[in-house]
């Protein structure tokens, strides 16, 4: 199926679901280079973000879960309201490259979390293409603790 029809579906998903949760919100969808992304935006919106926006981690979830399999493996679906993850990936982002500079710079194991997987990818991505530092996700339950130690000289 082509990437129209599949934001389509995952559109249509996403408004029924709110509908459903009587939510007034206006919600579309935009191509990344990281997979598609849904936006929402409207004052009920506030209601997804309550309690930690678990109301937002799980419409996340179930819309990456029943979407997964139609995108390639570097690709994840992202759900946001008012730009919440927006603002959070970036401040999690943030905080790896500072770790990641001061196990650099120190020497030092630094840890981030508990973390979930979404988070964690984030986390894993940012270090990466810094070049830096590496990472380890332990832990074993969903949420997990990432370790960033300097990255080694490979001999």
């Amino acid at each position: 199926m082509d990437d129209l029809d599949l934001n389509a579906r995952l559109l249509d998903f996403v408004k029924s679901v709110t509908t459903a949760m009587g939510l007034s919100i206006e919600a579309t969808v935009e191509d990344t280079p990281d997979g598609p992304r849904v936006n929402l935006t409207g004052d009920e919106g506030e209601l997804l973000l309550r309690h930690k926006a678990d109301g937002l981690q799980a419409l996340q979830h179930i819309a990456s879960v029943i979407f997964r399999d139609e995108l390639p493996d570097h690709q994840r679906v992202v759900v946001d309201c008012m730009d919440f993850r927006r603002d959070k990936d970036a401040e999690l982002r943030q905080m790896a490259l500072f770790l990641a500079e001061k196990a650099q710079r120190t020497g030092l194991e630094q840890k981030l979390g508990p973390l979930n997987a979404y988070e964690r990818r984030i986390v894993h991505m940012a270090v990466a293409e810094q070049g830096i530092a590496e990472t380890e996700s332990i832990g074993d339950a969903a949420v997990k603790t990432v370790l960033i130690t300097a990255k080694r000289e490979r001999k």
